[in-house]
C-alpha cells in the first residue's frame, strides 16, 4: 500500500519530470484524426487540405499495429476540404469545420467513399451522405456513356446534371450551417433578376450592373475556411471576375468593384491576406498598359495603410518604393524629364524632343527579346514617322565598352538610320533613368504626345502598330 509520503514523492517526481520535458511535448493536442481502412495494404497515408489552385500535405501517418492511421498534432488545423491520400493518388475528402477535429473514419478498401463510416463529426456525416449521391451518379454516368451514342448521351447527362443540381439546393436548404452547403452555394452563379424593385423589366445593362455588384454574394469572403476548398469553388471564381467578367474594363472599374470585395474579406485574415498577395501580384505583372493603376491602388490602400499584416517592412517599403515610381509613370502622367547623349556626346532634352509624338525606348543588343523586337518596332516607326510626325528617343540600357560596340553594329545591321530614329548612351544623364522608369527588363518602350504626356506604354511587336495608329491617328 502507497503511504502519504511515497504518494507525495510520486507526485513530485511526476511534476519534475512535466517540467523537464520540451514545452513542445507539454503542448495541448489540438487533432487526431483516425483512419482506417479495412484489406488496405498500404503503409503510408498523407493527410492535407486544399488552397487555392492547389493542395498542401499538412501530416503523414504510418499504419501501426492495429491497422489505423492516427494523425495527431499539436498545431490547430485550420477549417477547410481536407483529404487522405495514398502514395499512389487516391484520396478521399472530408471537412474540419466548427468542430474539434478529434474524428474517426473506417472505411473498406474496395471504396473509400461509399464504405466510410464516421464517429465525432455531424459535418463530415453530412458531406459522405452527399459524397455517396455523388459517387452513385459519376457510376451511372459512366455506365451509360459506355452504352448510349453521343447525342443520346449528352441529353441524358443534361438531365442528370439538372437532378443533381437540384439535390444540391436541397443539401443547402436543408443545412446551411454545413460546410458542404457553403461550398456548394460558392459553386452557384448569381441570377439577376428579370424584373426591378418598381416592377419594370431591367434592361441588359442594369442587369450585368447587377451581377457585377452581387457577384460574390454567394462566396463566403469572411470565412477563412472559404481559401482552403477546391479550385473551382474559391480560387476559379475570384480569377473569372477578373480575367473574364471584367475584361477590357478600365481601371477604374476594377477598383470599384475590388474594394468591397476585400473590405468583407476584412475579417477573414486568411481570404483577405490571399486575395491581396493574388490581385497585387496579378496587376503587377499584367502586359495591360492601363492596369498599373490597380496596382498602385492596391500597394497605397493595403500595403501603406497597415492592413498588410503578413509582410516585413522591409517587402512592404519595396512595394511602396515601386508604388510611388509607377504612379509617376501611369497613363496621362507627365513623363519624367530625360537629358542623355547622343554618340557624338551631344546633350538632347526628352522633353524638347521636337516631334509631335515621341517613342521613348529603353534597350540593349545584349537582350534577346530587344533583338527580335527593336527592328520589328523600327520598321513600324519607320512607316509612320513622317505622317504623324514620330521621333524616337532611344537609350541604350547597357552602356559598357563592350555593348556599345554591339550596339553600333546592330543598329547597322538592321539599317536603323532615320534621322528621327535618336541613339543616345545611357552611360550619363541627369538622372538615375533606371530608378526613375523603373527599368528591371528591357526592352521597355512608351508613347508621348508633344506636351510629354505618357499616352501608352508597354508597346510591343504585335501592338506598337495598332496602337500608335489608334492613337496617333486620332489627332
Amino acid at each position: 500500500m502507497m503511504t502519504h509520503k511515497t504518494a507525495k514523492i510520486a507526485v513530485l517526481l511526476l511534476l519534475a519530470l512535466l517540467v523537464a520535458l520540451p514545452a513542445q511535448a507539454r503542448k495541448k493536442k489540438q487533432y487526431e484524426i483516425t483512419l482506417t481502412i479495412r484489406g488496405g495494404a498500404d503503409t503510408v497515408m498523407y493527410l492535407g487540405h486544399y488552397y487555392a489552385k492547389g493542395n498542401d500535405v499538412v501530416d503523414t501517418a504510418i499504419r501501426d499495429k492495429k491497422g489505423r492511421f492516427v494523425f495527431s498534432g499539436t498545431d490547430t488545423l485550420p477549417a477547410g476540404l481536407y483529404f487522405f491520400a495514398n502514395p499512389r493518388g487516391m484520396y478521399v475528402e472530408f471537412v474540419v469545420y466548427n468542430e474539434k477535429p478529434f474524428f474517426t473514419f473506417e472505411t473498406d478498401q474496395r471504396n473509400w467513399t461509399t464504405e466510410m463510416k464516421i464517429k465525432g463529426s455531424p459535418q463530415n456525416d453530412f458531406l459522405f451522405q452527399f459524397h455517396r449521391i455523388d459517387y452513385t451518379f459519376s457510376q451511372d454516368l459512366e455506365q451509360k456513356n459506355a452504352t448510349m451514342d453521343s447525342a443520346q448521351f449528352a441529353r441524358y447527362r443534361y438531365s442528370k446534371l439538372l437532378e443533381l443540381d437540384s439535390i444540391k439546393m436541397d443539401f443547402i436548404s436543408r443545412r446551411p450551417d454545413m460546410f458542404l452547403s457553403k461550398m456548394m452555394l460558392a459553386s452557384k452563379e448569381v441570377e439577376p433578376p428579370l424584373l426591378g424593385p418598381d416592377g419594370d423589366s431591367l434592361t441588359l445593362d442594369q442587369r450585368r450592373d447587377y451581377y457585377l455588384e452581387h457577384y460574390f454574394d454567394n462566396i463566403m469572403l469572411n470565412d477563412n475556411a472559404i481559401v482552403r476548398t477546391p479550385k473551382a469553388v474559391f480560387y476559379d471564381r475570384i480569377n473569372n471576375f477578373y480575367d473574364n467578367v471584367l475584361k477590357y474594363a478600365p481601371p477604374e472599374t476594377i477598383i470599384r468593384y475590388m474594394d468591397p470585395m476585400l473590405d468583407r474579406a476584412k475579417s477573414a485574415p486568411d481570404v483577405f491576406k490571399y486575395l491581396v498577395m493574388h490581385l497585387t501580384q496579378k496587376y503587377l505583372q499584367s502586359n495591360v498598359m492601363i492596369y498599373d493603376q490597380v496596382y498602385v491602388h492596391l500597394v497605397k490602400k493595403y500595403y501603406a495603410s497597415g492592413d498588410n499584416f503578413w509582410s516585413s517592412p522591409s517587402s512592404i517599403d519595396k512595394e511602396l518604393q515601386r508604388a510611388t515610381k509607377w504612379e509617376r509613370l501611369l497613363i496621362g502622367h507627365e513623363a519624367p524629364e530625360l537629358i542623355l547623349f547622343d554618340t557624338l556626346h551631344i546633350p538632347h532634352s526628352l522633353h524638347a524632343f521636337p516631334h509631335k509624338w515621341k517613342l521613348l525606348i529603353f534597350w540593349s543588343p545584349n537582350c534577346g527579346h530587344c533583338k527580335h523586337i527593336i527592328p520589328a518596332v523600327y520598321k513600324v516607326f519607320e512607316k509612320y514617322t513622317t505622317q504623324y510626325d514620330i521621333g524616337a528617343f532611344t537609350i541604350l540600357s547597357d552602356p559598357d565598352d563592350k555593348t556599345r560596340a554591339e550596339w553600333h553594329a546592330f543598329m547597322a545591321e538592321h539599317h536603323m538610320d532615320s534621322p528621327a530614329w535618336l541613339c543616345l548612351d545611357g552611360g550619363e544623364a541627369n538622372v538615375d533613368w533606371h530608378d526613375v522608369y523603373d527599368i528591371t527588363s528591357t526592352p521597355q518602350i512608351y508613347l508621348i504626345d508633344e506636351n510629354n504626356i505618357i499616352q501608352a506604354k508597354k508597346l510591343g511587336e504585335e501592338t506598337a502598330e495598332r496602337i500608335i495608329t489608334a492613337i496617333c491617328g486620332q489627332q
